[in-house]
């Protein structure tokens, strides 16, 4: 669930980009910084602590961006959410800005879990399958789940394709009581 505080600014993200396409190369240096910032505590207790100067916390999140290879913009913007307190609330935003990207591009997100790690000609066969059920570009959020047995179970909105062994069984069971 996208928190309230988080739309403003993806919202103000996508209006400075100008396309999708500036703003999803701009979601994925973001990212990354949330990835650093969240794989340290040193990190998020700096972050967190309301006693330690902005200025101070200017000068890390500047170092941590140039190691990274940020752009201005993406510096920016971590400026701006750090001087409004926010900057632990970066993947609340992300997530924000990826509905946002996908609403202007017409993207589908498609939550798959399978039984077994998917080899990249699976993954291509599964989103061009469901691209063309859908008739839209699809972005697949994988996670593998043992307990299906074999096969997959995709969410995409709010229709659940269940394509597993387990979901399989389930359904037998259900017509022979």
């Amino acid at each position: 669930m996208i928190r309230r505080f988080a739309r403003p600014y993806a919202r103000a993200i996508m209006d400075v980009c100008g396309s999708p396409q500036v703003a999803e190369a701009l979601r994925t240096e973001l990212t990354r910084f949330d990835e650093a910032r969240r794989s340290s505590s040193d990190l998020r207790d700096l972050y967190a602590n309301p006693g330690i100067d902005a200025a101070a916390k200017l000068a890390v999140t500047a170092t941590i961006a140039k190691r990274l290879g940020l752009t201005e913009l993406a510096v920016k913007v971590l400026d701006v959410l750090l001087r409004n307190h926010r900057l632990n609330d970066l993947d609340g935003i992300l997530a924000a800005l990826a509905a946002r990207i996908n609403q202007a591009t017409g993207t589908l997100v498609a939550e798959v879990r399978t039984a077994h790690q998917l080899t990249p000609p699976e993954i291509q066969k599964l989103q061009s399958t469901l691209e063309k059920k859908f008739a839209k570009r699809i972005e697949l959020q994988l996670a593998t789940d043992p307990d299906l047995l074999g096969g997959f179970v995709a969410k995409v909105g709010s229709a659940i394709y269940d394509a597993s062994v387990a979901g399989k069984i389930a359904k037998f069971r259900a017509s022979l009581s």
